[in-house]
């Protein structure tokens, strides 16, 4: 709720049962892109160090 509050997630109800809600990134949360992938180069670069040692 804090991502949707912020401007960063789009947050999509649909009046279902059962209930269905969708996420999206929005344009500000797409800004970020470049650090998650960041965060994810690096956990992949890490995981491969412990499973060698």
């Amino acid at each position: 709720r804090e991502l949707e509050r912020d401007g960063f997630v789009l947050r999509t109800v649909y009046p279902e049962v059962p209930p269905k809600v969708e996420y999206s990134l929005t344009p500000r949360g797409r800004t970020l892109e470049p650090v998650i992938m960041a965060l994810k180069k690096w956990g992949d670069d890490h995981t491969q160090f412990q499973h060698n040692q």
